[in-house]
């Protein structure tokens, strides 16, 4: 298995997120992109990718289409998409995204994390080279397309992995600058989109004693109850991994 493919297993596997906590994640998203993008999911690349989760998530169409709609009102919150970047207890180097209307709030709420709990915000840019940016679709198998066919034909869209889900499906890690790219080679060759996400893989991941993961996890939980926050990452070896 490649090393996103397993990255990705063990994130899985340690997924934080509640239904409501994700819904309210990808409202926030919507907005955005609505605002960026326009309504129309027709021309609206990443609101397609969006909707796409949502359905993935089981979140209800009209809870969807309300949050479009939302979206499209002047009056509505403008959220911004911002990154922090850190070291938590032990040299676990954290990278968190958020989406938020007060940036004041969500850096102040963010900074307090990381010092009650022994570690240290650092500037934006601190963590880049730790951590490689990729975009990792699901998609609906076709049984007259070989994985090998497939990852052929998508190398040059910037695919650099192409392995077999455990329910059938199939996942693809490619370059996140290349995402449209990959998503226009998908629909216009009538592939299913399951679900899209976008992912921060540690280059390489810091092994830790079971005391000193105990530590790290109380800040995790605090970065990741936090209402501003969309994603968090971090470099150390999750349990399934070891």
């Amino acid at each position: 298995m490649g090393r996103a493919f397993e990255y990705r297993k063990a994130r899985k596997l340690k997924r934080w997120g509640n239904m409501s906590k994700t819904f309210t994640r990808i409202g926030k998203e919507i907005t955005i992109a609505v605002k960026a993008g326009g309504p129309d999911p027709s021309t609206n690349p990443r609101l397609r990718a969006l909707m796409q989760n949502a359905k993935s998530e089981n979140m209800p169409k009209d809870t969807v289409e309300r949050a479009i709609k939302k979206a499209t009102d002047k009056d509505s919150k403008d959220y911004k998409e911002i990154t922090y970047e850190g070291y938590g207890p032990h040299g676990i180097a954290i990278f968190v995204e958020a989406a938020t209307d007060n940036n004041t709030r969500t850096v102040a709420n963010v900074r307090s994390y990381f010092t009650k709990h022994g570690g240290s915000l650092g500037t934006q840019g601190s963590l880049t080279f730790l951590f490689d940016h990729k975009v990792v679709l699901k998609i609906q198998a076709k049984p007259e397309v070989s994985l090998d066919d497939l990852e052929l034909e998508l190398i040059d869209c910037g695919v650099e992995e192409v392995e077999a889900d455990e329910d059938g499906a199939i996942i693809l890690t490619g370059v996140f600058e290349d995402y449209s790219n990959i998503q226009k080679y998908l629909e216009e060759n009538g592939f299913e989109i399951i679900s899209t996400e976008f992912v921060r893989i540690p280059n390489d991941l810091k092994e830790i004693t079971p005391e000193q993961r105990e530590s790290i996890d109380k800040l995790l939980e605090k970065l990741e109850e936090d209402e501003d926050v969309t994603q968090v990452f971090h470099n150390m070896r999750e349990d399934e991994e070891a």
